[in-house]
């Protein structure tokens, strides 16, 4: 029997999706539910990766078969669970059949107990407001997301599945939180120890600092709860009784807006909570000073992580979380930050290397002591009048150049806040065009054809710089690098 005919909505997972479905998210020790367990490719994840049980849902007869060794079954119809059903899970993974994904998906949410979080794909039209023509259900669904988690479109990601669809994929992650009373319960830890570094954290926030703006952050949500049940007794009280119509209300009502534009929009308690929360995650990261040695392309994947982190519920459990994830990855994205300066000096010449145009194929491949980048220059006013100094261009390619700069702070230690952007090195200086100036690591000289010539300062800056991307890379360079200078390319 094909599985597939018999079940037009089963697309079994593929285990790069799970990846990245589970990305930032902790299994192991957890209780899972897996609503529409399929073939159980999700289940087999997630045992692999340490969770603690998982119990499942699946209708077809022929597939709960297969699940039976795997997990423990609890019901053939998903929509039939109840609260009560799952009240000890930590965690909700699904795949739901995409012809019923947003009822599924707000069911879950619906029946999670508080703590849990619900991590779900579905048609990634759902996830993409129509102002015309969204119905209620869709109109729910983007509401609860907007208010309690996140979602973006991770493309095509079933074009190569083993049942395969061109239909593009919405990952949606939903955090369920407490209410009334219970709201903020286990938000702040109470008498508890850094568990970083004995109060420190790493020189980045210390315990109470992270305690304090957590209970800041639930006192204003509680405040803001208190302010709002004030407004409306005083809109009811100021409303004769009996007066229904919209025109027959009190002159003057209180209300939380966020204006907008012309838009003024009326702030719900949910919405309040999850605005202040992106705003306390912004100081967060902030603190960390995560961009301070991150290039271009590192800094856009620095704000992904940002954008996806600042939906999660701002708890301190959750902020020691993220600065864990931090530390553990702060070599990888520094070793990233030194690839993407070798490659940018590359890409701006071929006579920036020992090796050329070849450099792709050449295992002795190493950045000359000398370099060039184009584009970097103001040589002339708007009238075609020269300038009688060197002047900086705010485009091109002067970003860049500081973000090999930013790299080699990395590599030795210096801070990089005691480098002048070079913009103001050549302000403040009396530059000339043509003579060279020294700026960071460098000896620099401008010209008004838009160049700019760069020259290690540092002889053991430029080999460790050369020595410590051939590493990261697999090359085998020249035992003694300085030898290289004897053959690199005049610049």
């Amino acid at each position: 029997m094909n599985i597939f005919t018999s079940n037009p909505d089963l697309y079994p997972t593929p285990p790069e999706v799970i990846d990245q479905m589970l990305m930032d998210e902790q299994v192991a020790g957890k209780v899972i539910l897996e609503p529409s367990a399929g073939t159980g490719n999700i289940i087999s994840r997630l045992l692999e990766a340490g969770a603690a049980e998982v119990i499942a849902c699946e209708k077809d007869p022929n597939l709960r078969a297969i699940l039976a060794g795997k997990c423990d079954v609890i019901a053939d119809d998903f929509l039939t669970l109840t609260p009560e059903d799952v009240s000890h899970v930590d965690l909700v993974v699904m795949n739901p059949p995409f012809s019923q994904d947003m009822k599924h998906i707000l069911h879950a949410f619906d029946i999670a107990p508080a703590g849990c979080t619900v991590i779900a794909l579905c048609n990634a039209s759902h996830i993409v407001p129509h102002t015309y023509c969204e119905s209620t259900e869709q109109s729910r669904f983007l509401e609860t997301i907007e208010n309690y988690g996140y979602a973006e479109n991770i493309g095509d990601v079933f074009k190569q599945a083993e049942r395969r669809t061109d239909c593009h994929i919405g990952l949606v992650k939903l955090y369920k939180g407490g209410s009334g009373e219970s709201e903020f319960d286990g938000y702040v830890f109470d008498g508890m120890t850094d568990d970083l570094s004995g109060g420190d954290t790493s020189g980045l926030m210390t315990y109470d600092f992270i305690r304090d703006i957590v209970n800041r952050y639930c006192a204003a949500v509680r405040a803001f709860d208190e302010v709002k049940a004030k407004a409306d007794e005083i809109n009811r009280l100021a409303c004769f009784p009996g007066m229904k119509d919209s025109w027959d209300q009190a002159p003057i009502r209180f209300v939380a807006v966020d204006a907008k534009g012309d838009k003024l929009t009326v702030i719900s308690h949910d919405r309040y909570k999850k605005e202040l929360q992106k705003y306390y995650w912004r100081i967060i990261f902030k603190k960390m000073n995560l961009e301070k040695y991150a290039t271009r392309q590192l800094r856009e994947q620095i704000n992904r992580f940002i954008e996806r982190q600042k939906n999660a519920p701002f708890t301190m459990r959750n902020i020691y979380r993220v600065i864990d994830v931090i530390f553990q990855t702060n070599t990888q994205r520094m070793d990233q930050a030194l690839l993407e300066a070798f490659d940018t000096i590359c890409s701006f010449s071929a006579e920036n290397s020992t090796a050329g145009e070849k450099w792709k194929t050449n295992s002795d491949y190493m950045i000359n002591r000398k370099f060039i980048v184009p584009y970097i220059t103001d040589g002339y006013w708007y009238n075609n009048c020269p300038r009688e100094k060197v002047s900086v261009t705010y485009g091109g390619n002067t970003s860049l150049v500081e973000d090999i700069v930013k790299a080699l702070c990395y590599i030795t230690g210096q801070d990089f806040d005691t480098v002048r952007d070079l913009h103001d090195r050549v302000g403040w200086a009396d530059v000339q065009w043509g003579q060279w100036f020294e700026w960071g690591f460098f000896r620099c000289k401008a010209f008004r054809k838009g160049t700019m010539h760069f020259e290690f300062i540092d002889e053991d800056v430029w080999a460790e710089f050369n020595r410590r991307v051939a590493s990261l890379r697999g090359w085998e360079l020249p035992k003694n690098t300085r030898s290289a200078r004897g053959r690199r390319k005049s610049a």
